[in-house]
């Protein structure tokens, strides 16, 4: 921290904020601040507290402890529209716009100008024309905001943050979805900004923008700050360090052949040229069985949205998947069950399980036709029987079979949406964030159940986590994706931290 403690300096500055949520502490003694004009940067791997850091400055969380002072003026943020009374507005990565509405029907939407209860249209149009213009946007007002590009889309989101008359902005991956042209416009825009004196927090994990547009860098890592750094002369590999750490350990390893041989098993799995506009860009890879192979890449780079179009949840535009040896046509998650995939969502409370069934319900769910006599009757004793058998192999703690998933442990949890693919007989598995929210003990035996599946059962494993450590100790090879496009294939003998997050982030140095 630049700032000693004592008066207060600059637009914005926290101390020593902490916020916990059960079982997590998500910000410990974090400081942070920002001087008028200046483009203060974010950075941090998934879920290092730089989110919610800016949830608590923009009023979506209240802090646990500490203080936080605008215009050197201490302030307790009691909810985001005092948030933004103080001055404080975020731009997120995903915009919450109303495609239906009209331009100026966004930028004013729930504080549209009134008289005796009526919309004042024309006022509207005006004020809207006015915030426009201080980001240099050219477009008609009316316009539906559903036919403007990503650009100009975002261009209304900073016109709209701006019309609170903020002085702090906050911008969450603002290039994310941005061509390398709009970026520039965007770029164009934020120096226009720093020289009215606003002051920006720019959250990214895009290094080589730092220094077209950043003045300071601050880098957090498990909730706490680790480096504030001045953009000019910091090697971008030192932040790729700060960034990764040194401190996870993982217990399961990959086999000792696996770091100098090349898995020998057939092929089950090839991705060629697919593509999905503004997602995914020619992606090329293939997976062989008894293979664990980790998929690595930062926020919005395309990770999930990868797996959705193999598994069938998202149609692409081009480009083929190939299932041991056969072209595949998955046109939808049940002909992916069908052709021997199963797919770990990241949100296993919304798609993974139905909450209300039963364990044994859940497990049976994706081959239910195998327990049906006639078509029409439920055999519930060969129901008990098979999933009696996996509760006990995985170790699922539960009263019972007719416990409703939703009283489980999220471990628990976890290994009942397991238990649910090894009865549809995957062969291969989609992990996403697998590990995601459970402790510790639960996070062992998932990893126990990746090493066995793969290796005694030579079924193949496509792992993605945000945890690098969990990648560099379980997979054997490691792919990065960074902006929709496969940047990197890291075999097990140049597997480590730094090869790994310096593709995703696209550092060279």
């Amino acid at each position: 921290m630049e700032q000693d403690a004592g008066e207060p300096a600059g637009l914005l500055e926290m101390r020593k904020i902490c916020k916990q949520f059960p079982g997590v502490t998500a910000l410990k003694n974090v400081d942070f601040s920002l001087h008028k004009g200046d483009v203060h940067v974010l950075m941090g791997t998934n879920g290092a507290g730089k989110s919610t850091l800016m949830k608590v400055l923009s009023g979506v969380y209240r802090k646990d402890s500490g203080e936080i002072y605008i215009d050197s003026q201490p302030v307790e943020i009691e909810n985001s529209r005092h948030s933004q009374n103080l001055g404080v507005a975020i731009i997120h990565q995903h915009f919450s716009q109303a495609h239906h509405l009209s331009v100026a029907e966004n930028i004013f939407l729930g504080r549209e100008p009134t008289r005796f209860g009526i919309i004042g249209y024309r006022k509207m149009y005006a004020a809207a024309q006015e915030a426009l213009a201080l980001v240099g946007l050219e477009v008609d007002v009316r316009e539906k905001a559903g036919n403007l590009s990503v650009s100009q889309r975002q261009m209304v989101e900073i016109a709209k943050a701006l019309s609170f008359n903020s002085k702090i902005l906050i911008m969450d991956e603002p290039t994310s979805a941005l061509t390398r042209n709009e970026t520039e416009t965007l770029f164009t825009i934020i120096q226009s900004l720093k020289q009215k004196g606003i002051g920006i927090v720019y959250i990214s994990h895009r290094i080589e923008e730092l220094r077209d547009i950043g003045t300071r860098v601050t880098v957090m890592r498990d909730g706490e700050v680790v480096g504030v750094r001045p953009i000019a002369g910091t090697e971008m590999s030192s932040l790729v360090k700060m960034m990764i750490g040194k401190d996870v350990k993982y217990n399961i390893r990959r086999s000792e052949d696996a770091e100098d041989t090349p898995l020998k098993g057939a092929e089950a799995l090839r991705v060629e040229n697919l593509n999905s506009p503004g997602k995914l860009f020619n992606i090329n890879f293939s997976l062989r069985e008894g293979e664990i192979l980790g998929l690595f890449g930062l926020m919005g780079a395309g990770r999930t949205e990868l797996a959705r179009a193999v598994f069938g949840v998202d149609k692409f535009a081009e480009g083929g998947v190939f299932l041991f040896g056969k072209k595949a046509e998955i046109k939808s998650p049940a002909l992916a069950v069908k052709n021997g995939l199963g797919f770990l969502t990241e949100d296993r409370l919304i798609s993974g399980l139905a909450m209300q069934l039963s364990v044994a319900h859940n497990v049976t769910l994706p081959a239910l036709s195998e327990f049906l006599r006639c078509g029409l009757y439920l055999d519930v004793k060969k129901e008990k029987q098979r999933v009696g058998k996996l509760v006990c192999e995985l170790n699922i703690r539960t009263p019972g079979q007719a416990q409703p998933v939703q009283f489980l442990s999220g471990g628990n949890q976890q290994k009942v949406v397991f238990a649910k693919w090894i009865m549809a007989q995957s062969r291969i598995l989609i992990l996403d964030d697998p590990t995601q929210g459970i402790d510790v003990g639960a996070k062992e035996e998932v990893h126990k159940f990746i090493y066995d599946f793969t290796r005694k059962e030579k079924k193949s494993v496509i792992l993605i986590s945000s945890e690098l450590p969990e990648i560099i100790s379980l997979c054997d090879r490691v792919l990065v994706i960074r902006d929709g496009r496969l940047v990197a294939d890291i075999p097990s003998r140049g597997m480590s931290q730094e090869a790994v997050m310096s593709a995703a982030v696209g550092s060279d140095s």
